[in-house]
């Protein structure tokens, strides 16, 4: 039960900061508007009001109905693996929650808006210029976690087996 609490709480943290996030965007910024809340950042880093009607980071912006369908397949599919995710695997948990919240967040705009609304503008000058969202920055920290889960696991695992080996050797070679 432990499991599940860690991941609602988590989702539901990260979308509702996601959508307070934007809120906030949508009160103060007109589309396009820039916002340098550390001007000394400025222009590496800024708020500035877009729309994307694609995926995270305006990749394939045409096919926004297509990316509503397949979040929902994803949120879906990570529900049905958690049921098999270890009571014990809390950052397993939070890692599921920030992907499920994230894709919650950005269907929330979808639905409301028609478009995922992005804020969090980061530029390198001749190299690149992305403005992305909360959701989309939970849901890369979440894979990233749960790819991280996943090696720390294998690893122990690993560890686990080797000293299961190493023991069974020392006690064959302890019997006469």
């Amino acid at each position: 039960m432990r499991k599940w609490i860690i991941l609602v709480c988590s989702l539901c943290l990260t979308a509702l900061a996601d959508q307070a996030a934007k809120g906030w965007v949508i009160s103060n910024l007109a589309l396009y508007e820039s916002f340098q809340p550390v001007p000394a950042l400025a222009p590496l880093f800024q708020l500035t009001r877009s729309s994307n009607t694609g995926a995270a980071f305006g990749i394939l912006p045409m096919a926004g109905d297509v990316f509503l369908v397949v979040a929902l397949l994803i949120i879906a599919g990570l529900l049905w693996h958690f049921r098999s995710v270890a009571a014990d695997a809390r950052l397993d948990s939070v890692a599921i929650g920030l992907v499920i919240g994230g894709a919650v967040g950005n269907i929330a705009d979808r639905i409301q808006h028609g478009h995922v609304i992005d804020f969090i503008h980061y530029q390198i000058p001749n190299l690149i210029s992305n403005v992305s969202n909360l959701a989309d920055h939970a849901i890369v920290l979440g894979v990233l976690l749960i790819i991280a889960a996943s090696f720390w696991r294998e690893r122990r695992a690993t560890a686990s087996r080797k000293a299961g080996d190493a023991s069974i050797g020392a006690g064959l070679r302890a019997d006469p």
